[in-house]
């Protein structure tokens, strides 16, 4: 059968799953509605100050995490898989061009050569090499990464891209290839390839020796003043042809770095990307925009054709704004102690969110179309018009009606391109226009890719899809200690809240522009977030309550004591299917819901706190770079599952209180349950106390078992110590004064 008759893509709706999800759905809410039933009737029954204020606190807390549950049953409703044909594409002559967006800030932080590497995987995607074109967007403007991209180049035209060509090479991540464990499993029969192989690893190894002298020679400082550079690299720009292959044909690289001045606002990695979309608009111009991390190289060079399975299937096409990979990781321990590889996010939401409008841009790994970033119409409009949106270069306007057209830039002599690019790079070219405020990646909070998502792709009509296949089409470094994780995360929560606090609040936003599903979506990631407020009364409230002899649950002797028992079994049951379903173990769960607690009291309370205090203005945004730099000792201490307790007072002490105040609670509470003999009176509240300090038992470990350099400090632990004892007696008081 003819190809062209054979559909790119299949979408497959996971039946059972939705069944079992509405399902659980349904109960979980009527029981939700019962316990609020009892709440309130307890309300209207007589009671003691202290009893009544104190179940006024765990309701609420209550309710909040009812609301954010209810918002999260959206992404169950109908998830979906996809599965895509490229064999059936056209001929290369007929594919759209690529162009590929890579982003690093700071050289210190993101090392150098991973960076290379990532380009290196960008230049040899399985792509015909006339129609990918790669760019590297260096915010930090190091004279270290420009000259590492020439000796890039030198290495990818010479050995690299050959090599992966002749013998179909699936892994082209040099360093993944050469010394990951995947890499090593490729093979190729014959004495020859074994040969070649040898010969580019020992030029690979050149190619590193090469880049980190780069490094020690250079003083690595990130540049916030200086003017824009724009730099076609290739055999001319390093005034050195390639030593192999000089006919070898390559797709074209360009090192960007805009222009920074410290008085003027540079808008962190959007306003990165909206450089980039300008500058390529003048080189390229490819319709199709391929976005990339630094350390997140391409694992699978056929990516761009599966995303080009859904871009140019012409019944979803005209409506089809990107296409987003899962991020996925080369990193992860056994244990993943950090749940750093996001199961949750890109195994559940993204594929409940695919069988909606489709997921939010994820930051890296998505082809994105060019037009959509535009987010106004560029046909039969007023050129004026276009330049209040666009900014007054003429040569970029012009570039909306242009067709790509492939150009010859392997023996271009060019090295700093025309003026007019450079002024596309300048601080001053946005002024007074609509970049970032409706056009490219929107500038209102560091969470870019989640407001771009919502406000200039989903509430305007364009749709998503995600794409999961077998082979991970791209691989990061994940977080693999506490305090990047806790410090990613709080930058996170500050976004999402900062966005759920502006006029697009998702749930006042969106409602006219989108179903109401997606924008259930999309107010659970905006205020999940607020978990820390139930977690954070939960933790405290029936603890304090248990050891001053105030029930705040039914005795299990009443019917309402199953309804709360139900509660938290059905939502502990359905959490461990999702994660055994998704290829999880009951480890994965316990580490997944002792992070989500431990995520909750700290970097969603500060990342919250810090997001209404820049709503205020009292604060100014700021963009915290995760340090990729690789730690022996933290490695090791992930690899064996065990969490590095190195990082801030403030992210710290709140874990140790509350360990201790629940600690304190469930040994007070039972003594005076045994005692009193009231067991079954205060049963709730002593098991909540049970398993708050089962999670944390690593906390326990860390303050009184470890010796090692990631224990708690002890200083961290004295200090807890003073507050919890502090909370405890200052709390009994108030209860008691209540009383009388």
């Amino acid at each position: 059968m003819d190809n062209t008759t054979l559909p790119l893509h299949l979408s497959h709706v996971q039946k059972s799953s939705s069944i079992i999800n509405r399902s659980h759905t349904l109960l979980h809410s009527t029981a939700l509605i019962a316990l609020i039933y009892y709440r309130i009737a307890s309300f209207f029954k007589p009671s003691d100050l202290p009893t009544t204020f104190s179940c006024l606190l765990v309701f609420t807390g209550e309710l909040i995490l009812s609301f954010i549950w209810f918002l999260g049953q959206a992404y169950r409703f109908r998830p979906v898989t996809r599965t895509v044909f490229p064999e059936r594409l056209p001929e290369n002559v007929e594919l759209p061009a690529v162009d590929v967006f890579i982003c690093t800030a700071d050289p210190s932080k993101e090392p150098t050569l991973e960076v290379m590497n990532t380009v290196i995987s960008a230049i040899a995607l399985d792509y015909p090499p006339d129609k990918l074109h790669v760019y590297l967007s260096d915010d930090g403007g190091c004279s270290v990464t420009l000259e590492a991209m020439k000796e890039a180049w030198r290495f990818a035209k010479g050995y690299w891209v050959p090599f992966c060509r002749a013998y179909g090479i699936k892994t082209r991540c040099p360093e993944a290839y050469f010394f990951g464990e995947e890499g090593n499993t490729e093979s190729s029969p014959g004495g020859e390839f074994m040969a070649d192989r040898e010969k580019v690893k020992e030029k690979y190894e050149n190619f590193k020796s090469r880049v980190m002298r780069i490094r020690q020679n250079s003083t690595i400082i990130v540049n916030r003043d200086h003017v824009a550079v724009i730099e076609v690299i290739n055999d001319a720009s390093i005034d050195e042809a390639s030593q192999e292959d000089k006919a070898e044909e390559m797709p074209l690289l360009v090192y960007v770095s805009r222009e920074k001045r410290p008085s003027l606002p540079h808008h962190f990695k959007a306003g990165a990307l909206n450089v980039l979309l300008r500058v390529s608009a003048m080189i390229s111009n490819s319709p199709y925009i391929l976005v990339l991390d630094c350390d997140m190289y391409c694992n699978d060079p056929t990516s761009a054709r599966q995303a080009m399975c859904f871009h140019l299937d012409p019944k979803i096409s005209p409506s089809l704004g990107f296409v987003q990979f899962p991020q996925k990781f080369h990193n992860i321990s056994k244990t993943d102690v950090y749940d750093s590889q996001l199961r949750y996010v890109f195994k559940v939401l993204w594929q409940g969110m695919d069988g909606l409008q489709g997921p939010l841009v994820s930051g890296t790994g998505f082809y994105i179309k060019r037009e959509a970033l535009y987010a106004n119409p560029i046909r039969d409009v007023d050129v004026m018009e276009l330049k209040q949106y666009f900014g007054p270069s003429n040569e970029f306007i012009k570039s909306f009606g242009r067709h790509y057209k492939p150009k010859d830039h392997q023996h271009s002599s060019s090295v700093t391109l025309m003026k007019e690019t450079q002024y596309l790079a300048s601080c001053a070219y946005e002024n007074e226009t609509k970049w970032g405020k409706e056009v490219g990646f929107l500038y209102l909070s560091v969470a870019e890719d989640y407001l771009t998502s919502l406000v200039n792709m989903h509430c305007k009509g364009w749709k998503s899809v995600y794409c999961d296949p077998v082979r991970p089409a791209f691989l990061g470094a994940g977080t693999t200690n506490l305090n990047d994780v806790l410090v990613q995360s709080t930058r996170w929560s500050s976004s999402l809240v900062e966005v759920g606090l502006s006029r697009f609040c998702p749930l006042i936003y969106g409602p006219k522009k989108m179903s109401a599903l997606q924008t259930m979506c999309y107010g659970e990631l905006a205020f999940f977030p607020f978990y820390f407020l139930p977690l954070w009364c939960f933790a405290t409230i029936p603890q304090l309550c248990l050891l001053n002899d105030i029930a705040v649950y039914p005795e299990a002797s009443n019917w309402f004591f199953m309804v709360f028992s139900f509660v938290f079994l059905s939502s502990v049951s359905k959490h461990i299917q999702e994660v055994l379903s998704t290829g999880g173990s009951m480890r994965s769960w316990i580490n997944e819901q002792r992070i989500w607690m431990i995520k909750s009291v700290t970097c969603h309370l500060y990342g919250s706190l810090d997001a209404i205090m820049k709503r205020l203005g009292m604060r100014e945004a700021k963009f915290m770079i995760t340090n990729k730099v690789i730690d022996d000792e933290q490695t090791r201490l992930y690899q064996t599952g065990k969490i590095d307790f190195q990082t801030s007072i403030m992210l710290l002490a709140p874990l140790v209180i509350l360990t201790i105040i629940n600690v304190v609670s469930f040994v007070g509470g039972v003594t005076r349950a045994m005692v009193t003999g009231k067991f079954s009176y205060m049963f709730i509240q002593v098991f909540l106390s049970l398993f708050i300090v089962t999670m944390g038992y690593p906390v326990i470990e860390g303050m009184i078992l470890r010796k090692d350099k990631g224990r708690i400090p002890p200083s961290v632990t004295i200090l807890s110590v003073l507050v919890s004892t502090i909370f405890l007696s200052l709390g009994s008081l108030v209860l008691n004064v209540l009383l009388k």
